[in-house]
């Protein structure tokens, strides 16, 4: 599925879709509503699921298993970003009406950013066959992390690049609305909106690095890979307005996630003496989260703010 037209088509439509997004449909800066991000969430699966049902007319059943078991395991991995992006806003105290325009133009970064490491894992992983071995171990070193590491505060203010920033750049005192720059007095400011948009991107690498080799983990196709990671990718904003003010009651999903990872990781380094098929992987992750999901669900309240997610 490396066919240059498949590219050409997919990045036109992605970036039709992101033009489309900041230009037209939320131009003006508001509260985005449940209703407004339950319908966004529908949209952006929709086509995902459209997608998939295009791969399987045109390349069979495999291509297509591969595609929605990258996507759902992208998803999953990526609520673990809106945790972190709750954590961010409360911080720098982001107004709800400016949330969206950080999330869209972090999406923009986040969608380069993530291209660029997909082409070089794939070539990587092309040239090396032992790169596999490598990415599976880290995978099961991020789970294994993800799974025992204790809770502790999330500072992102205190990060050394937010740091070096603020020291080097001429900030504002406050808030400019939803702008990152602004011209006073004859001189450019950088706004502290700009700061929080350079820390949702360096959250955002930072998964990048446990969720793309994952991926490779259930196919080697980069077209898949990337379209995967894009509409999981597209769809995160309104996850985010839907579910940012149910989160901390989904106190499993962190465990979930976790073994997620120590899953696949083992899956890859494993493959040459025994083959899991795509179809059994994807069952295995449904059912891990559909289990923590359940389970966070039928807590008391109580134990559930006391289980709470943990933050990296």
């Amino acid at each position: 599925m490396d066919a240059p037209l498949h590219w050409i088509g997919f990045i036109s439509f992605v970036l039709i879709a992101v033009a489309l997004d900041l230009g037209v449909f939320h131009r003006k800066p508001h509260k985005i509503s449940a209703k407004e991000s339950l319908v966004w969430s529908v949209v952006w699966i929709t086509l995902a699921l459209a997608f998939g049902l295009w791969i399987l007319h045109g390349y069979g059943r495999q291509p297509t298993l591969e595609f929605f078991t990258g996507y759902l395991i992208e998803k999953s991995l990526s609520v673990d970003n809106l945790f972190v992006f709750l954590i961010i806003f409360r911080v720098f105290a982001v107004k709800d009406e400016y949330q969206h325009n950080v999330l869209a133009y972090g999406i923009v970064g986040a969608l380069l950013m993530r291209g660029i490491m997909i082409a070089a894992g794939a070539a990587l992983v092309e040239r090396f066959d032992w790169v596999m071995y490598l990415f599976g171990a880290f995978i099961i070193y991020a789970g294994l992390h993800m799974l025992l590491a204790r809770e502790a505060e999330n500072h992102p203010e205190n990060n050394f690049l937010v740091r070096y920033v603020s020291k080097h750049l001429r900030l504002t005192r406050g808030y400019r609305g939803e702008r990152f720059f602004v011209r006073e007095e004859g001189k450019w400011y950088a706004t502290p909106l700009f700061l929080v948009l350079l820390v949702v991107e360096i959250t955002d690498v930072t998964f990048a690095v446990d969720s793309i080799p994952a991926i490779f983990g259930i196919t080697r196709d980069p077209f898949i890979v990337f379209t995967s990671n894009v509409f999981a990718i597209l769809g995160l904003r309104a996850l985010y307005f839907l579910l940012a003010g149910v989160l901390d009651k989904f106190a499993y999903l962190k465990i979930a996630l976790a073994l997620v990872l120590i899953f696949i990781g083992a899956k890859m380094i494993v493959e040459p003496w025994l083959h899991i098929s795509v179809g059994v992987s994807l069952g295995v992750v449904l059912g891990m989260l559909a289990l923590a999901v359940i389970s966070s669900l039928l807590m008391k309240p109580r134990k559930v703010a006391e289980a709470g997610p943990r933050t990296n």
